[in-house]
């Protein structure tokens, strides 16, 4: 899995490629959002597209996470996920709880508050 971690204003954008499965690439996941958390202010946008697979362990990090976030009265959202993460998320009916966009500027209005 490779993560890559950038700013657009107060929106911290993670981009994630690869697994995210039980085992080191969740751990790794979650640090990296608990490292977001912890040493930003604002809102969270995982870039998704280019995730392979994910495993119910990937799945309840991003949910723990989400919660989280709003409960800190912070914007978690998901763009652009692969039709097989899609297809997941409405499986789960998690499309319901997640914010998922498909264009970015829309994405990163959302999590900014805008």
């Amino acid at each position: 899995m490779e993560l890559k971690r950038y700013a657009e204003g107060n929106v911290t954008v993670l981009e994630v490629a690869g697994n995210v499965k039980l085992g080191e690439s969740a751990k790794q996941l979650a640090a990296e959002m608990e490292r977001i958390f912890q040493e930003t202010a604002g809102g969270l946008l995982l870039d998704v597209a280019r995730i392979d697979y994910v495993d119910s362990t990937g799945i309840g990090e991003l949910v723990g996470y989400l919660q989280k976030f709003t409960q800190a009265g912070r914007r978690i959202a998901l763009l652009r996920p692969h039709q097989r993460l899609e297809a997941l998320l409405k499986l789960t009916q998690l499309d319901k709880v997640f914010p998922i966009f498909w264009e970015r500027e829309q994405a990163l209005g959302y999590v900014a508050g805008s």
